[in-house]
């Protein structure tokens, strides 16, 4: 089940490889994330020192969060990978010109995953040909319907 996509990532890069990710989350943002209460529309990934980081993610905590915490909606949250996946990414992201981006935070199993992406950046003509590709499949599905 999904929780928060992010649609412009599709938009701005090539994904050609796809992780899941355990988050290292606190009580309040489960709870915050399990009331839809996420955003993922200016987060990033980063690899430091072996260990990878979901850097921007939003999550608004509930006005019923405990009073003896201070919620802090964006900070910096750990992502829980295998090690031979890290290194893995690590090997890509610094020699082969790749990025990490953040695609779709879910419900697997009862836990909350991140789907993380291993990325190409688009450049500009690239965006319009999928621009134009995405409004001639709109186009065609509409003459489709017309014609039946």
């Amino acid at each position: 089940m999904s929780i928060a996509e992010n649609k412009k990532a599709f938009h701005e890069y090539f994904i050609e490889e796809r992780y899941e990710a355990g988050l290292a989350l606190e009580g309040w943002e489960v709870k915050a994330i399990r009331a839809g209460r996420a955003n993922l529309k200016e987060s990033y990934v980063v690899l430091k020192k072996g260990e990878v980081f979901l850097i921007g993610c939003h999550i608004s905590p509930l006005p019923t969060a405990s009073t003896h915490i201070h919620p802090d909606p964006v900070r910096t949250r750990k992502l829980l990978l295998r090690a031979e996946e890290i290194s893995k990414l690590i090997g890509k992201v610094e020699r082969a010109g790749y990025t990490l981006v953040p695609l779709n935070m879910h419900l697997s199993k009862g836990r909350i995953k991140l789907e993380i992406g291993l990325a190409k950046g688009k450049k500009q003509h690239d965006k319009r040909a999928t621009e134009k590709e995405r409004e001639w499949q709109r186009e065609k599905q509409r003459l489709l319907k017309t014609e039946h």
